[in-house]
């Protein structure tokens, strides 16, 4: 899955990018958390745009806020899973990132977060629905969701799901809405597994509160406490071993 992420990269070069007309002024952030407002790239006939939405799909024809959020949605399923089809036909988009964590389970003890970004340090696009949900008072939200699929081999290690990662040369299909659902839903698939790598850090990122670019600053792994360390190996102190 994916709870969190980051985006660090200036406004200018995300709009280069990401082609979009609007010139927004998102601040770097290290910790983007779910219900926060994140970023996504939407299109709109020929035009692509940037849109401010809550992180945690509200499907349209929802009645109330779900208490559980979905901040995730399965590529394998959304063809067909009510929460999510809608979106997947008519309001696929893309997410700006540069990151996003992990966390591993060592032992017993506590779990410990991994970031995860291109070798090349460069910003992604993850794959994400959005939806207009409209409140009892006529007010409307926007929502959305991450798209994840299996792990590549580069992740598997920390977790078996990952976001999806699309490909450059994809994004125009994604967007499009008149894409057949079939295309669409091929694109959902691993990154390759030389595309990103995994830096283990600090388990501040656990706190949302905290946001700041020492989060992303390599961490030591420490020992399972569980789990005895292997004995050293004794050197031979017989007359005859000599190696």
């Amino acid at each position: 899955m994916c709870g969190r992420y980051t985006i660090t990269a200036p406004p200018d070069v995300m709009r280069e990018l990401f082609g979009f007309g609007e010139q927004p002024n998102f601040p770097p952030r290290h910790n983007i958390a779910p219900t926060q407002p994140v970023p996504i790239v939407f299109r709109d006939g020929a035009q692509r745009h940037f849109l401010l939405v809550r992180w945690g799909l509200i499907p349209s024809w929802a009645k109330e806020v779900p208490a559980s959020l979905l901040i995730n949605a399965r590529a394998e399923t959304i063809a067909e899973k009510p929460s999510f089809r809608a979106a997947f036909r008519h309001r696929r988009a893309l997410m700006p990132a540069d990151g996003f964590y992990e966390w591993k389970a060592e032992g017993k003890g506590v779990k410990q977060p991994y970031v995860i970004r291109r070798r090349d340090r460069a910003p992604f696009a993850m794959a994400a629905l959005w939806e207009t949900w409209a409140t009892a008072e006529g007010s409307e939200i926007d929502s959305c969701a991450v798209v994840t699929c299996e792990a590549n081999a580069t992740l598997a290690p920390i977790h078996h799901r990952m976001p999806v990662i699309l490909d450059e040369k994809d994004w125009d299909a994604w967007l499009d809405p008149a894409t057949p659902l079939k295309e669409a839903q091929a694109l959902l698939r691993p990154a390759p597994d030389d595309l990103l790598d995994a830096t283990p850090v600090s388990t501040r990122i656990n706190r949302v509160a905290n946001d700041d670019p020492s989060l992303l600053e390599p961490a030591t792994i420490e020992p399972d406490p569980e789990k005895p360390a292997r004995p050293k190996k004794q050197p031979d102190t017989k007359q005859l071993g000599l190696f």
